[in-house]
């Protein structure tokens, strides 16, 4: 069993950078694919990155990618999504998930863990 903890989340400015980590706990990570997703008010919930277990693989989703980076610290349990230059369509409630697996994915179905999910709001 993994428990998910995200974190990191607030309000901001168009522009603005954030961080949001995720912590996990109840078994180690090392042999998990991990991802980010998030969902706004009235629509369906959105793949944003995901990562290899070892970190060396990763895929974003096109709405994303340039802007956002995934990280993962094995060590630690931690995973991070870096978001820089937000817009308010980025409003949303943010995701960490876990996949037990060592391949990455993109569909939300193939995820066996979640967190509870921060808050992300940018003003324009």
């Amino acid at each position: 069993q993994v428990q998910l903890v995200e974190s990191g989340g607030g309000l901001v400015q168009a522009g603005d950078s954030l961080r949001l980590s995720c912590q996990a706990s109840g078994r180690t990570l090392g042999n998990a694919a991990m991802g980010w997703f998030r969902q706004a008010p009235e629509k369906e919930r959105e793949f944003l990155a995901t990562i290899s277990w070892g970190g060396r693989n990763t895929y974003y989703a096109d709405s994303v990618k340039g802007r956002f980076a995934i990280a993962r610290d094995n060590a630690r349990n931690m995973v991070y999504l870096q978001m820089n230059n937000l817009k308010p369509e980025d409003t949303a409630v943010y995701y960490c998930a876990a996949r037990t697996s060592l391949i990455i994915s993109y569909r939300a179905v193939e995820y066996d863990y979640w967190g509870q999910g921060t808050q992300v709001t940018v003003s324009s």
